[in-house]
């Protein structure tokens, strides 16, 4: 029976590796999904979508679906929130795959609220001409500074590659330092700063557009003061030394952090 422990050690890898890999897929199809539906559904003011209900079930239908983002997002957050998601992913994988987990439900309330809203059927305005070039050159460089954004935290979290990518290395997934380089010296909240501008830079306004952006807006200036207490309470002092110089959400001319040797 010696040969028996390599055996059942080389099945247990190459079990870790199908279930990373299985979720690593998933992870990724959901983002891509959920982030193209985004921004082609604000790109036409939330004026087309899968969504077919009409009024009033349609405004409630919507007041759900806008409504489980933030909230859900918000929750996974907490402690709870994070054993819950330990639990969403097979026995002793869980804490490994924590990061790309969250990514998924996240991508998914996304894929959720731009697919499925039911539009009003009323357009305010449309851009046209050099309105519209202008708009579009806006909302393009809006994404941009979201995706660099994502990348000063760390790209690999932000996607959920860190978690699949650790267990199917069989390692413990390693977490980026506390973000200070690129746009967070300019401001504590790149990645909610960004987003808040690419739901005002939409070539097409309705009262869905402005709705969503309202509401999401809101939860860009109130979300983080959950993460920076989190922040506070994980790194201390290098935290609020950082949030002494740095700006909590719009960035200051000349106000900036120094770049991190």
């Amino acid at each position: 029976m010696p040969g028996s422990v390599p055996s059942r050690a080389g099945q247990r890898i190459a079990g870790h590796a199908v279930v990373a890999v299985c979720y690593g897929v998933v992870c990724h199809a959901c983002f891509v999904l959920g982030v193209g539906a985004m921004m082609v559904a604000m790109f036409f003011g939330m004026s087309r979508s899968l969504g077919s209900l009409h009024a009033p079930y349609s405004w409630i239908a919507n007041a759900v679906l806008i409504a489980q983002f933030p909230v859900a997002h918000s929750a996974l957050m907490t402690s709870r929130g994070r054993r819950l998601l330990t639990r969403l992913a097979p026995n002793g994988m869980g804490a490994t795959l924590t990061t790309t987990v969250y990514v998924t439900i996240a991508a998914i309330q996304v894929l959720a609220l731009f697919a499925l809203w039911s539009p009003s059927g009323t357009i305010w305005w449309r851009a046209h001409g050099a309105a519209l070039a202008v708009l579009v050159v806006l909302y393009a460089t809006s994404w941009f500074l979201l995706g660099k954004s994502m990348t000063d935290a760390g790209l690999a979290l932000q996607t959920g590659c860190l978690g699949w990518i650790a267990l199917l290395r069989g390692r413990q997934p390693v977490y980026p330092p506390m973000p200070q380089t690129g746009l967070f010296r300019v401001t504590r909240q790149p990645i909610y700063v960004s987003f808040a501008l690419t739901l005002w830079t939409v070539p097409t306004w309705t009262p869905d557009q402005l709705v969503i952006a309202v509401v999401l807006t809101a939860y860009c200036l109130f979300a983080p003061l959950f993460k920076e207490a989190r922040y506070r309470r994980i790194y201390g002092a290098a935290f609020e030394a950082y949030a002494r110089v740095v700006p909590y959400w719009l960035p200051r001319p000349g106000l900036r952090a120094p770049k991190q040797r």
